[in-house]
């Protein structure tokens, strides 16, 4: 069983690392770390615990990690007596992706309302024929959706901002 659920984080481990690397332009290695580090949870993981596990050198490692700590993507904590860093993800830059998410998605959304505008002028020009004239539904319907995936993710990250601050 144990082994099963190893296999199946691994997996989740190269498909999330892909994602996150096309996504976020980080190097294949960095982005498996941070997959990872991800899939391990607030526990952490080790230095050790990643050389082993991602079968990779000790030194490719340790620059990638260093390179994901100046990022401000990853962090770490140590234990009473015990001498070992262990990674965690930094909810900051969660934080941070949501806002520029958010911000993005505004961006968006006020050029579709600019596009949505000038065609409805060109449609009052075009009065001869109706089959001539654009069709703004997708344009509503677009802008409508990120209205909702932004107050979607603005609800998600009030949520995670609160538990920031509490703990």
């Amino acid at each position: 069983m144990k082994d099963n659920i190893c296999k199946k984080k691994m997996a989740l481990v190269e498909k999330l690392g892909v994602h996150i690397e096309n996504k976020e332009k980080l190097a294949p290695v960095a982005a498996r770390i941070i997959s990872y580090i991800i899939l391990t949870g607030k526990t952490g993981t080790t230095f050790e615990e990643m050389v082993t596990i991602l079968c990779a050198s000790k030194s490719t490692i340790s620059t990638h990690l260093n390179h994901l700590q100046d990022l401000n993507k990853i962090e770490y904590f140590t234990k009473t007596g015990d001498r070992k860093k262990y990674f965690i993800v930094n909810k900051d830059s969660i934080i941070q992706h949501m806002d520029n998410l958010i911000n993005e998605w505004h961006e968006v959304r006020e050029l579709h309302k600019e596009i949505k505008g000038y065609k409805e002028t060109i449609n009052t020009q075009k009065t001869e024929d109706e089959a001539d004239k654009f069709d703004l539904n997708f344009h509503n319907d677009y802008i409508k959706f990120i209205d909702g995936a932004t107050a979607s993710i603005e609800e998600l990250r009030t949520k995670l901002t609160d538990k920031i601050f509490q703990i």
